[in-house]
């Protein structure tokens, strides 16, 4: 796995919105945090404050713009604005090579998940991780710190949870990959998709319904995909909806560990993934080793 060089006070980076349009003061905290505690040159895309429906600006616009920032060889990391829908729309006509000759970081969640699985992919490290959009937000402290340490290089501690009684005790080691579930199932059968046998897989999703993530579950189940895990990370499954006139009677934790029920590696549930409450960086693609116990469940790096 390729590893992108670490960044350093003075290094250039870049903002841009592959996805959702969103209002561009929403963004003032980011800015400071990068250009004056960071010490990074900060770099705004072409079409950042663009809009066009759903999306922010045209794919062309947002192709353009992400585009530019693979092939430029002074720019180190690449910053999603946010996700929301619309990076799914640009894989197939982004060239990503350049990527893979002169390495850079990749930084998002959310939609940006297929970003992140198509370098994985290609070998290229990449972090799942806090956008700039979301630095305005209460509690987000750790998640920035995480995600600067991780840039800057340095140890990051073992990200700790509470034990949950769906968890599965053991010891697991392996690459993380994984994302948001909707998008990771996007992958599958297409050249964004990664191989997960040995692999530490990280879940969390957003405004689903309970019956979609159950066939979600028994799809990848059917494909083979959750067999051979070193092991599972279960993070947040945010506003999830449930049918009025015909309730499922199960939670989106039940139906995971029902659907991964057969097997016998790690899973830990209440992992600080996902869009509500800590939201850690994850170094997609580099090794990670999960600990799973009756006190509670540990994630540590290297």
């Amino acid at each position: 796995m390729l590893i992108p060089p670490f960044l350093k006070p003075g290094d250039t980076v870049v903002i841009l919105a592959p996805a959702s349009p969103f209002p561009y003061d929403d963004l003032a905290n980011a800015f400071h945090t990068l250009r004056h505690d960071w010490q990074l040159l900060v770099r705004e895309g072409a079409h950042l404050q663009s809009s066009a429906g759903a999306f922010a600006g045209t794919d062309e616009q947002r192709l353009d713009d992400l585009q530019k920032a693979i092939n430029d060889p002074s720019v180190r990391a690449i910053f999603a604005a946010r996700g929301g829908y619309g990076s799914y729309r640009l894989i197939e006509q982004l060239d990503f090579s350049p990527l893979v000759t002169q390495p850079k970081w990749l930084v998002g969640f959310s939609d940006i998940t297929i970003l992140l699985s198509h370098v994985q992919r290609l070998g290229v490290a990449s972090l799942h991780a806090i956008m700039p959009r979301q630095f305005r937000l209460d509690a987000v402290a750790e998640d920035i710190e995480t995600l600067r340490q991780w840039l800057f290089g340095e140890t990051v501690s073992p990200y700790t949870v509470a034990a949950d009684k769906l968890n599965r005790v053991g010891i697991g080691q392996g690459v993380l990959t994984g994302g948001n579930l909707s998008l990771v199932m996007h992958t599958l059968g297409t050249s964004s998709e990664v191989d997960w046998a040995g692999k530490l897989l990280f879940i969390e999703d957003l405004d689903e319904t309970v019956f979609s993530l159950d066939r979600s579950m028994i799809q990848l189940r059917r494909a083979g995909k959750l067999a051979d895990l070193a092991g599972l990370l279960v993070g947040t499954f945010s506003d999830m909806r449930d049918n009025t006139t015909m309730p499922y009677g199960k939670n989106a934790n039940e139906l995971i560990a029902e659907a991964v029920a057969a097997y016998t590696y790690p899973v830990a549930f209440g992992m600080p993934v996902g869009h509500e409450g800590r939201n850690l960086a994850l170094p997609v693609g580099l090794p990670g080793t999960l600990t799973v116990g009756s006190e509670g469940s540990a994630l540590s790096f290297g």
